[in-house]
């Protein structure tokens, strides 16, 4: 682990970055049919190349595992003139299969990828990327701002994965390109996909119509029993080994908090319009805790503390045989609001009577959403810009980790600008360099400490 500060940005307080983000009202997000995304802008140079054209719009993937397959088919889906001319992976199998994948759904008319434009290795990203108009980002998130930058840089639209960085750093960066894409018109949307989701969008219809008040407590949830674990191979370099396990390396993954939790902590964000002053928590590992489960904890539990006097209590767990829930529950000063889970798009008053329950039987899928509006836009000259929500929901999360790791009270002041870097560029890796984080003696791995793991 490397600790680095970033000196071209200093501190940012919690309210510029509201006002940066546009959570508040008169924000850049303006709450819309597309999901809380700016729409609407004057077509720059970007954007009006496609505007109201039929023009092929070439596709690159950049991170071929089941994520980016899936989002490369989605995309494809959404507009009939995209073709994939290029992919991109650390390793050259995953980019294989990806390509024969899509192939066989689409052909060879729409998936003009070649061995020549087949790329593998840490900067196979950037070949990708200079072959395309439209990119997808479905690497380990902690490449995600190194890859952003490139693309934002080389005038391409974005369709990222989240979370968009595993530190504050990252987050940082990522920041930054945001406000370059604003100024340069590309469209980019982030995998936060409840953002599109009909029952979601209803539900925050319905909250803000002021009938219930206002939230003052929630609970967000994901818990579950855990993902893969791939095992160790012989012959295999460590960092072959991490990268392969990415999941349960925080340069890459994160911890599950951030990975998989981001979800629900994004949506107490986005109903509330507001970032959380502070947070604590606790976590640890109790079952999950062989070196096969890397660094990462296996349960988190986090109150985030907003400035209005809300508090939203968030769990997330990696262990079988409990009870599982992905969902998010509100309290109001005036009734309750149910998200999802099985009184999901429930907005109820205080004391009986409900004022709306979403059916959800025509619902269209909000992952193919997301790539309808976004090939949408790029064709109409608009402008949508997910990054700020995504990166104001990744930062959301790695301050709950760093308060469970910790054991500290987390202020969002100095966590956004703590200079703890986690990952080296992709320049300084390579198969056979040594990753950030390296096994013990034993072949175990370092687990974070409350009480005595630094806070930032």
């Amino acid at each position: 682990m490397t600790d680095q500060t970033d000196k071209t940005q200093g501190e940012l307080s919690r309210r510029q970055f509201v006002e940066k983000t546009g959570v508040l009202a008169g924000g850049i997000l303006v709450t819309s049919g597309l999901g809380g995304c700016a729409t609407g802008a004057a077509p720059g140079t970007a954007s009006a190349a496609y505007a109201g054209g039929s023009g092929t719009l070439k596709l690159a993937v950049v991170g071929c595992g089941g994520r980016g397959t899936g989002a490369a088919t989605q995309a494809m889906k959404a507009d009939q003139g995209v073709e994939l001319v290029a992919v991109a992976d650390a390793f050259p199998d995953r980019a294989e299969k990806c390509v024969k994948r899509l192939r066989r759904i689409f052909g060879k008319t729409r998936v003009k990828v070649t061995p020549e434009t087949t790329f593998d290795g840490f900067d196979a990203f950037q070949k990708a990327i200079d072959l395309a108009d439209v990119v997808i980002l479905a690497t380990p998130p902690g490449f995600r701002p190194e890859h952003f930058e490139y693309a934002v840089a080389g005038n391409k639209h974005v369709f990222m994965e989240k979370p968009v960085a595993t530190d504050a750093y990252g987050v940082r960066r990522v920041m930054r390109a945001a406000e370059e894409a604003d100024r340069k018109k590309l469209n980019v949307v982030v995998g936060l996909q409840r953002h599109y989701q009909r029952s979601y969008l209803e539900t925050l219809k319905h909250y803000q119509s002021g009938e219930i008040g206002e939230i003052v407590s929630g609970q967000v949830y994901w818990n579950s029993g855990g993902v893969w674990v791939r095992k160790r191979q012989p012959g295999q370099t460590e960092m072959q080994y991490q990268m392969r396990n990415w999941y349960y390396f925080n340069w890459l993954c994160g911890d599950h908090i951030l990975e998989q939790h981001i979800h629900n902590i994004d949506v107490a964000n986005w109903y509330i319009g507001a970032v959380p002053v502070s947070a604590q928590g606790m976590g640890g590992r109790q079952v999950r805790t062989g070196p096969e489960y890397g660094e990462i904890f296996d349960h988190h539990f986090v109150e985030f503390s907003y400035a209005n006097g809300a508090v939203i209590s968030s769990q997330c767990r990696h262990q079988e045989g409990c009870v599982n829930m992905v969902e998010e529950r509100f309290q109001t000063t005036g009734g309750s609001i149910f998200t999802s889970g099985s009184n999901a798009g429930v907005v109820s008053k205080r004391g009986g009577g409900t004022l709306y329950k979403h059916s959800g039987m025509f619902d269209a899928s909000p992952y193919q959403i997301e790539h309808d509006q976004l090939f949408a836009s790029i064709r109409a000259g608009g402008h949508i810009n997910a990054a700020h929500y995504g990166a104001e929901a990744t930062m959301t999360a790695i301050m709950g980790r760093m308060a469970t790791y910790s054991g500290k009270r987390i202020e969002w002041d100095k966590a956004l600008a703590s200079g703890q870097r986690l990952v080296p560029e992709s320049g300084q890796l390579s198969w056979e360099s040594d990753p950030p984080v390296m096994p013990l003696a034993d072949g175990s791995y370092a687990i974070p400490q409350p009480g005595r793991s630094r806070a930032y």
